[in-house]
């Protein structure tokens, strides 16, 4: 039975964890400005009485900011049309639409981070076809043979270990660049007090979606540096 388990996984699950990983990686690189633009985003600001009446029931309709990798989207109210900046990985976000006595404290990381993640993407989708090629290779046919080599097995190994590593240390570094921004400009709209803008900031689904897709991205690499060490101690 648990030989049947593992077998299942490593044919079946693991592949499709590191197909939905793909995908939701993409999704949270891409948003907003290219698909999504008012779905997902790594940090919105948006109307709230929050910071400024916190006791209010009342409702409030203002402009809203939708922050990415890529740039950033934005509309002056709920009703308004969404506009986006062209996407870049050295992003200029538009925060026009905002008051101008909004705290000025919202900009891109560098723009390397962005291009780190594209290189994470490109090792994350071959990763995904040569696991899922190694994984079917027995139901393949001779075609399958060539995926049986270990030098196919160690590349695909070390692209997976790659592509995770660059990724998520990315991300890791735009949460936290954006995390120290959101909090910094929610303590400027509660230092000016009842004439601040009626606005808040916060990190956003996008950073959600993120660690999500590396925890299941986690369990193809595994199981791909697992296969390398068996194959590596058979030849011991």
């Amino acid at each position: 039975m648990i030989a049947g388990v593992s077998k299942a996984i490593n044919l079946y699950l693991a592949p499709l964890l590191s197909l939905t990983s793909l995908i939701l990686i993409i999704f949270a690189y891409l948003a907003p400005t290219i698909i999504l633009p008012t779905q997902v985003a790594l940090v919105t600001v948006s109307p709230s009485l929050e910071l400024t009446e916190a006791h209010s029931s009342q409702g409030v309709d203002g402009p809203s900011v939708f922050l990415g990798a890529l740039g950033s989207c934005a509309r002056a109210n709920h009703d308004a049309a969404v506009t986006c900046t062209p996407p870049t990985v050295s992003p200029k976000y538009d925060l026009s639409v905002l008051p101008s006595n909004a705290p000025d404290l919202l900009s891109a990381p560098t723009a390397t981070t962005p291009a780190f993640i594209a290189v994470s993407l490109a090792f994350t989708a071959i990763f995904f076809i040569m696991f899922t090629m190694t994984s079917f290779r027995g139901k393949m046919g001779k075609f399958g043979n060539g995926f049986d080599r270990p030098g196919v097995q160690r590349a695909t190994a070390w692209i997976g270990l790659l592509g995770f590593l660059i990724g998520i240390t990315s991300f890791l570094i735009i949460r936290m660049w954006f995390g120290k921004a959101v909090e910094d400009f929610n303590d400027d709209i509660l230092k000016e007090g009842s004439g601040a803008p009626k606005l808040i900031a916060a990190t956003s689904n996008g950073f959600i979606m993120v660690w999500v897709a590396y925890a299941f991205y986690a369990v193809p690499v595994v199981c791909s540096l697992a296969k390398l060490h068996v194959t590596a101690g058979g030849k011991a």
